[in-house]
């Protein structure tokens, strides 16, 4: 079965030449990348991002300038078309280690995320009662957080930043040290939340090569080595960008049970390795 058709809109979240020094080190060179909207008639299709690369190439340092959280020395990261560094709080950041504070009920924890966009409670909580039923948490509303599974915790964790910065999502390793059932779940967690709006876009820092290759749309592999152009920066960069539409290897059910995935997957893991 192959892909739906597709074309592209907008752009959504750009990269532009953002270079990093520092104490006299290059650390990031020149990276230039661009999400934009993927439009599939009849269908709500958000974007995922899976960015993949060696320990020390820079994905953390990468990771806090999208999240507005780190100012690059050169260059900026823009979201929404707009003509300015992105702001924090501008794009959802979710942790490796799911943080919520403790004190408060998952409502609690929730209902601060809602609040930052929506000035009336009663509003705000209908919003965040209309994400825990959407995400099977309704029952868990008044539990706190040293109550709920770990994937509870990130089902959580997620609403909260969705409710703060509406449709762009940062996410720092999230198949770290997870069993088969769970890596499998939180694919289809990531899918589905990018699927709620045309919009969204999730942007997946990794090492787990084929957890990425399992449930992004894009992959983006960060290395010291010259970009696909040839050109060679101090720093690191996106050495090389890969697009799993075109390849027919996203979108269809059981597609990661093929021989092509598996080739595909080797092939991405061949090129980590050369860096």
């Amino acid at each position: 079965m192959a892909a739906p058709t597709y074309s592209l809109g907008k752009t959504l979240l750009k990269i532009d030449s953002v270079s990093l020094k520092y104490d006299g080190r290059s650390i990031l060179g020149g990276v230039t990348a661009e999400v934009r909207d993927i439009i599939v008639p009849g269908e709500v299709k958000g974007q995922v991002v899976g960015i993949l690369g060696p320990s020390g190439c820079g994905k953390t340092t990468l990771f806090r300038i999208i999240a507005g959280l780190l100012a690059p020395t050169s260059g900026r990261v823009s979201v929404n078309g707009f003509d300015r560094p992105v702001i924090a709080g501008e794009v959802g950041v979710v942790a490796q280690s799911y943080p919520l504070f403790e004190h408060r009920t998952v409502l609690g924890n929730l209902m601060l995320g809602a609040r930052k966009k929506e000035k009336d409670a009663g509003v705000a909580r209908d919003k965040v009662m209309g994400f825990l039923r959407e995400f099977g948490l309704e029952d868990k509303f008044n539990l706190y957080p040293a109550q709920l599974s770990g994937g509870q915790r990130q089902r959580c964790a997620i609403i909260q930043q969705i409710l703060c910065s509406e449709h762009f999502l940062l996410m720092d390793e999230p198949f770290s040290g997870l069993d088969l059932i769970m890596l499998e779940k939180t694919c289809e967690l990531i899918a589905k939340v990018a699927d709620m709006d045309d919009l969204n876009t999730i942007i997946v820092v990794t090492h787990d090569v084929t957890a990425a290759c399992s449930v992004a749309d894009h992959l983006w592999l960060m290395g010291h080595g010259p970009d696909e152009d040839g050109k060679v920066a101090t720093g690191s960069r996106i050495v090389k960008q890969y697009n799993l539409i075109d390849r027919d290897l996203c979108w269809q059910p059981g597609i990661i049970t093929t021989a092509r995935f598996t080739d595909f997957v080797r092939e991405v893991k061949d090129e980590f390795r050369r860096l």
